[in-house]
């Protein structure tokens, strides 16, 4: 009982504690969050059915056509200030907020402090990394009016979801990038386990892949920056999924930065 009663103690949250829960934030309903979560992810499927469709049921010339107007949406510029996507943008965050549902503990708000920069190391990725939208600059929790999410770089290749996810505040996980952007003043999130960690995710647990990823840490001191520990409890639970174990999945997974794998869950 002693030692009970010295660990309730320790867990004792401080003056500064904040608690957000996304579905008192955000009242929504079903239909809302459906689309907000179709639209975040489901431009990935979009663009495979298409693509499928276009190629089986349509003349080769027409596939081409489909294909090039693909090639369009890769290389079209995004206007990063668009009102209708910022709005489309908070949209997704409020909403997804309340769907799944999110809740963010936050131990002492008052640490953070609007005019500094900050490295969010946030673990687990698993099948995705969700949680990420509590901390999103959209979502309004965190004082933080610069904030960035360094995301795997083929989001930024992919038709439609490129333009939704700069939007939501993502921005390419690449060294050169990530110093730039804490020297502008942005805080950035980052998920170090990538595509490792995804790899060795399992069913109904969360596995960080934090040993050999150092890199953050290294960064955030050279470059003055706090760094803020971020664990994301329940994502395992969010979808079910389907993959391979097999060494040419992991090869192949770091090569094109993603692993290809099925998942699924309610809508």
């Amino acid at each position: 009982m002693a030692e009970d009663k010295a660990e309730t103690q320790a867990f004792t949250p401080g003056p500064g504690y904040r608690q957000f829960k996304g579905r008192d934030e955000f009242p929504s309903n079903i239909l809302h969050g459906t689309l907000a979560c179709a639209i975040w992810i489901g431009s990935m499927h979009f663009n495979v059915s298409l693509l499928l469709f276009s190629f089986l049921f349509l003349p080769f010339s027409k596939f081409l056509l489909v294909v090039g107007v693909l090639l369009i949406f890769v290389i079209l510029p995004i206007d990063h200030n668009s009102k209708f996507g910022l709005r489309l943008a908070r949209y997704i965050c409020q909403h997804m907020s309340s769907y799944f549902p999110a809740t963010l503990h936050v131990e002492d708000i008052n640490d953070f402090h609007p005019d500094r920069a900050y490295v969010l190391g946030y673990a687990p990725h698993s099948v995705l990394p969700i949680g990420v939208v509590t901390l999103a600059e959209r979502t309004g929790f965190m004082p933080l009016p610069k904030l960035k999410c360094l995301t795997s770089s083929p989001v930024f290749y992919t038709p439609f979801l490129r333009h939704i996810w700069t939007w939501l505040g993502a921005s390419p996980a690449t060294r050169k990038n990530f110093c730039s952007l804490l020297e502008a003043g942005y805080t950035c999130i980052v998920v170090p386990g990538g595509v490792q960690e995804t790899f060795l995710m399992r069913h109904d647990s969360e596995v960080a892949f934090l040993k050999s990823r150092r890199g953050f840490v290294r960064i955030a001191i050279e470059k003055g920056c706090p760094l803020v520990p971020v664990f994301a409890f329940g994502q395992s639970h969010a979808f079910k999924w389907w993959k391979p174990r097999s060494k040419f999945l992991l090869q192949l997974s770091r090569a094109i930065k993603f692993v290809p794998m099925l998942f699924w869950g309610a809508f």
